[in-house]
């Protein structure tokens, strides 16, 4: 491992914090949906806590291992879609915890075939940049929004955050995202918001599960759960890192996801993947105005996903102490700065416009086919879009006389 001098030397406020509130946002914004997966496939207490500990171990240690070594911020998430895909699949067809166990490893062995030969990334290629920037700006508006539409809810707290973030742009432009966070805590705990009081803390023992391989499990559970993760995650996931300007080895950190979902399948870790949303936290200029130094928002944030891991459903349970209102309006106004600018590149040049706009708002629309969601029909769309727009038919050429 390289020393660690050049981290301490990049280290910064800002960028500390972009880590801690990318933490809070992947956290509060999806565990109640892996809690529901574990449940629907009949995990007790003790197991729910082990998948908490090899998601939060999994993603600290892809997270923080790489981009230590890169030095630049390489951010690994579980897959939500597909915990959503577990969740509902897992309960209709009345699959066991082993069987699931089965599915997963499955999944991670196609990870890491499409990883390892480089389909995906070739495929990622294809996709022109302005397209890929729209696919970007259309997973994160949402977050926006749903930053201004907890204001129906909690109006001054939101009122309070967004005033803040405004005089932090304008007054301390890199402390901006820090000032919001802790305007929203003093806010929310002055007013009983926050919960702590039914936290208690203990580490984590994991718990092995011996897997199952039904061919039931392999089509309902495995296939839909390797195709939201590559579709709905890994391909903004690839979006994100392009449009903050990064040259990463994509299919080395694919492959490596596929490879940590193997090892920790049987203690819960389902699907690990590429970040989208959270990977624009740390990769913007609110972590950091230099790109060089806005890895150490990865590092921090890979850190605390393994004591995250370490203290399981403990830890879980002190996020979500956290009011919703504070956690969207954290997450919405700290990407605000990613949205304008996928939305810039996205629209910039003439020939692609339509095509990234159709892209962006299939994307925004929330569009779920064959349970695949709108980041992958996106793409599609806006490809199909250019394709018409930018065909050209070649005359039949007659033959000589």
């Amino acid at each position: 491992m390289r020393p660690l001098q050049p981290l301490l030397r990049d280290a910064s406020l800002s960028a500390a914090t972009a880590g801690l509130v990318t933490v809070l946002v992947g956290y509060t914004s999806s565990v109640a949906i892996v809690f529901q997966a574990a449940t629907a496939l009949g995990a007790n207490s003790a197991q729910i806590a082990s998948w908490m500990w090899a998601l939060g171990l999994g993603m600290g240690l892809c997270t923080l291992v790489p981009s230590l070594w890169w030095r630049k911020p390489v951010m690994v998430a579980w897959s939500t879609p597909g915990a959503a895909v577990l969740a509902t699949t897992a309960a209709a067809g009345g699959f066991t915890l082993a069987q699931g166990v089965g599915a997963f490893i499955v999944c991670a062995l196609l990870i890491i075939l499409v990883g390892a030969t480089g389909w995906f990334e070739r495929l990622m290629d294809r996709i022109p940049l302005p397209l890929a920037s729209a696919l970007l700006a259309g997973v994160l508006a949402r977050f926006g929004l749903d930053a201004f539409m907890a204001a129906r809810t909690a109006l001054p707290l939101v009122l309070a955050m967004l005033a803040a973030y405004l005089f932090g742009r304008r007054f301390w432009p890199r402390y901006a995202v820090p000032g919001v966070l802790l305007v929203g805590v003093a806010i929310a705990s002055a007013g009983g918001g926050l919960h702590l009081e039914a936290v208690s803390w203990s580490l984590t023992t994991p718990v092995f599960v011996m897997p199952d391989f039904s061919v039931g499990a392999m089509v309902s559970l495995a296939l839909p759960l390797f195709l939201v993760t590559m579709a709905s995650q890994n391909l903004p996931g690839v979006a994100a890192i392009r449009a903050a300007g990064y040259e990463m080895p994509v299919s080395r950190i694919v492959t490596l996801t596929g490879a940590a979902t193997l090892v920790l399948a049987p203690f819960g870790g389902y699907a690990l993947n590429l970040s989208a949303i959270t990977a624009s936290i740390c990769m913007g200029r609110e972590s950091h105005p230099d790109p060089d130094r806005r890895y150490v928002a990865a590092v921090v944030c890979g850190a605390i996903y393994c004591l995250i891991g370490l203290f399981g459903a403990a830890v879980t349970g002190l996020l979500t102490a956290f009011p919703r209102e504070l956690v969207v309006a954290v997450a919405g106004f700290a990407l605000l700065g990613s949205i304008g600018g996928g939305l810039a590149v996205a629209v910039r040049d003439d020939t692609h416009r339509e095509a990234a706009l159709i892209t962006f708002l299939v994307t925004l629309s929330g569009l779920s086919l064959a349970g695949i969601g709108s980041a992958f029909w996106g793409v599609v769309a806006g490809g199909l879009a250019l394709l018409v727009q930018q065909w050209r038919w070649k005359p039949t050429e007659a033959p000589p006389p």
